[in-house]
């Protein structure tokens, strides 16, 4: 995270907490012009939108006061998800056994998009455990992105 995001992270997290959640992550992007502030939430059983509109609420007159970021934007408060984005060791940590979607920068044999079962992680090299029983490793700078993998069937 950077500095911002790590700023609004210790703002969010006693909020979110104490709605029964945790907190996932902090996003601030800038999409087609607009700059989103984006807190994504967890909780076990599922977060409910009633979860996201009451941390949503609570939190605003925070930031407004707080006033972290000075310019305009567009503030969202949303579930991490099924397919959330692994980011940090814990993440990795709480997530090995489970199917995760790698995508990298540059091709590796073909193609930049890898799924399977996660088996590690370390210092950023994250290890998966191929459908063909095969165990491939793939280092931190060659690593976009690591999302836990949601099949859909159909």
């Amino acid at each position: 995270m950077s500095r911002l995001t790590d700023r609004i992270a210790e703002i969010a997290k006693p909020v979110v907490e104490a709605a029964g959640c945790r907190l996932w992550d902090v996003e601030y992007v800038r999409e087609a012009g607009t700059r989103y502030l984006r807190v994504f939430i967890d909780k076990d059983g599922g977060v409910s939108i009633d979860d996201c509109e009451n941390i949503s609420r609570t939190l605003d007159p925070i930031l407004d006061r707080e006033d972290p970021i000075p310019e305009s934007y567009v503030f969202e408060v949303g579930s991490a998800g099924a397919d959330r984005e692994l980011k940090r060791p814990g993440d990795f940590e709480e997530f090995t056994g489970s199917e995760v979607e790698i995508r990298l920068y540059q091709p590796m044999k073909g193609s930049k998009r890898f799924v399977g079962t996660l088996q590690g992680y370390d210092d950023g090299a994250v290890s998966i455990l191929l459908p063909d029983g095969k165990t491939a490793r793939f280092e931190k700078n060659q690593i976009a992105q690591v999302r836990l993998y949601v099949k859909i069937d159909g």
